[in-house]
C-alpha cells in the first residue's frame, strides 16, 4: 500500500537505529547512534539519514524540526493488546479465568454498541500515541463493529495497526458468542474491507482454545489458509489452570500448542500471547513453524500467572517481542513494559540488556508482525513512524542523566524511570500525530 504524500521535513537530534539483532551478537555492536543526527521525512517514508550537517546541506529547502538533545528513534510496537479492556485497566487483581469472568466479559459485551466502540477506539489510540506506540496487534470484542471502529480511528490517525475480532463459540456469555460459521463469515468480511488497506492488517483471532470449539478452530484455520498475508493471534500457556482446562477440552491434542497446530493455526505470522509454560515439544514446534511469542510481563505479574523465561526462549531460538496486554497489563507505556521484562528476566538469572529491550520494543515487534521491511527501525526506505524521546523528562531522570556513562546506560535509565512524559512527539506516516509541546520549525 502506498502512503499518502506528505511534505518534506527534517528532524534533528540524537538518532538511534539498529544494524543487527542484539540477541545474536554483542548488543553494543548492533546500535547505530549519532549524537547530532537527522532524518528527512517525505511522502510517508524516511528519505535520508545521517549527520545533521549532511542531511540539512543536502536538503536546503526542507524545514527543520530541531529536537535538541532528544532521542529520535522508531516508534514502539506493542504486539498484544485488548482495546475493549481499556476501561478495566487496574481493576483489582484476579487470576486469569476469574479476571475474564468478573471484568473482561461484562466489559466486552458493551461493544455491541458501535458508538461505545468508537469512543473506546479513539481513547485507546490516543493513549497509544501519547506513550509512543505507533503500531500494535489488537484484539477487538466478538462484535465486528468493534474492529470497524478501531480501523476507522487508526486510519484517521494514519497508523499502521493490526487487529481482529475475537472469536468465541463456547465458555463465554451468550452475548459474546458467535458460531463457527459466523466467526468465519464475519472475519472474512472484515478481511475484505480492511486488510492491507489504509495501513490496516487483519489478524484472525480465536480468543484462546477454551472459548472455541474444534469446529470453530477448523473454520478459522481454513480462513487463515485462504488469507495467508493476514496475521493470526491467540493465547497460549498463560497459566497452569488454563493448560489443565485445555487438556480436558482437547484430550487428543499432544499439548496446548498442539491444539492450534492441529487446525493450521501455527506458522509465520502466528502470534501467541504469553507462552510462559511451554513443553520441550512445544518449543520445537514453535521454532520449526516460525510462530512468535508476545511477551506480556506486566500482566503476567499483575494476574500472578508466572514469569516468562526469556533466556530459555532465546536458547530455543523462539522469536518473541514485547507487549503491554492492556487491560490485564497495567500500562500503555513500553518503558514500563521493558522495565517489567527486565525484572522478569532477572528472576531467571539473566538480566535483560537495555539495547536488547529497545530492540524488542521496535525491531523485534516488527519482525513478529512480519513488518520488518516497513517499520521498527530508523532507516532510509522505512515508513516514517518514529518518536522523539525527552531524555530529561523528569527531575529525577535529569539528575540520573548527568551521571550516565554511555548510550547503553542512558537507555537503561530511560527504561527503568521514564513514562509517557518522556514522549515529546509521535510521528506516523510522515506526519506528527501527537505532540506534548509545540516545537518551532526553522526554515533553512
Amino acid at each position: 500500500m502506498s502512503l499518502m504524500k506528505t511534505p518534506a521535513v527534517i528532524l534533528r537530534g540524537q538518532t538511534l537505529s539498529f544494524s543487527g539483532n542484539p540477541f545474536l551478537q554483542p548488543p553494543e555492536e548492533t546500535m547505530c547512534h549519532d549524537a547530532d543526527g537527522a532524518v528527512l521525512l517525505e511522502n510517508g517514508v524516511i528519505k535520508a539519514k545521517g549527520t545533521a550537517a549532511d542531511v540539512i546541506k543536502a536538503n536546503p529547502n526542507a524545514p527543520v524540526n530541531d529536537c535538541g538533545d532528544a532521542l529520535i528513534m522508531a516508534g514502539f510496537i506493542d504486539t498484544h493488546m485488548h482495546y475493549p479492556q481499556t476501561d478495566i485497566i487496574a481493576s483489582y487483581g484476579e487470576k486469569l479465568l476469574d479476571w475474564l469472568e468478573r471484568y473482561t466479559f461484562p466489559q466486552e459485551q458493551r461493544f455491541e454498541d458501535a458508538f461505545i466502540a468508537s469512543q473506546a477506539a479513539d481513547f485507546f489510540l490516543d493513549q497509544c500515541l501519547s506513550n509512543g506506540t505507533t503500531t500494535a496487534c489488537i484484539y477487538g470484542s466478538v462484535h465486528p463493529q468493534s474492529i470497524d471502529a478501531l480501523f476507522e480511528a487508526s486510519t484517521g490517525r494514519r497508523l499502521r495497526m493490526a487487529a481482529g475480532k475475537a472469536c468465541m463459540d463456547r465458555n463465554a456469555p451468550v452475548g459474546l458468542r458467535d458460531t463457527a460459521q459466523s466467526a468465519y463469515d464475519q472475519s472474512r468480511v472484515l478481511i475484505e474491507k480492511w486488510h492491507d488497506k489504509s495501513r490496516c492488517t487483519y489478524a484472525v483471532t480465536p480468543r484462546f482454545a477454551p472459548t472455541s470449539t474444534p469446529d470453530q478452530l477448523e473454520a478459522l484455520g481454513a480462513l487463515w489458509a485462504e488469507n495467508p498475508t493476514c496475521l493470526m493471534q491467540t493465547h497460549l500457556g498463560e497459566t497452569q489452570a488454563e493448560i489443565a482446562w485445555v487438556k480436558e477440552l482437547f484430550p487428543d491434542a499432544k499439548d496446548y500448542l498442539g491444539v492450534y497446530e492441529n487446525f493450521g493455526l501455527t506458522g509465520p505470522g502466528a502470534i501467541f500471547g504469553h507462552a510462559i509454560y511451554l513443553t520441550e515439544r512445544e518449543k520445537q514446534v514453535m521454532h520449526a513453524s516460525g510462530s512468535a511469542i508476545a511477551h506480556c510481563p506486566t500482566s503476567n505479574a499483575f494476574i500472578g500467572s508466572g514469569l516468562f523465561n526469556m533466556h530459555e526462549a532465546t536458547d530455543a531460538k523462539l522469536p518473541f517481542s514485547l507487549a503491554s496486554d492492556v487491560g490485564a497489563g497495567t500500562t500503555f507505556s513500553m518503558f514500563a513494559t521493558m522495565r517489567s521484562a527486565y525484572e522478569a528476566a532477572h528472576f531467571h538469572g539473566v538480566p535483560l540488556n537495555p539495547i536488547q529491550a529497545f530492540w524488542l520494543a521496535t525491531c523485534g515487534g516488527a519482525l513478529t508482525l512480519r513488518m520488518g521491511d516497513k517499520i521498527g527501525n530508523l532507516e532510509v526506505g522505512m515508513e516514517a513512524d518514529l518518536i522523539v524521546i525527552d531524555l530529561d523528562s523528569t527531575p529525577l531522570i535529569e539528575n540520573r542523566m548527568a551521571r550516565a556513562e554511555s548510550l547503553s546506560d542512558i537507555l537503561f535509565a530511560q527504561m527503568i524511570l521514564a513514562d509517557d512524559r518522556a514522549i515529546k512527539e509521535t510521528w506516523s506516516g510522515g506526519l506528527c500525530v501527537w505532540q506534548k509541546d509545540p516545537i518551532p520549525m526553522q526554515a533553512r
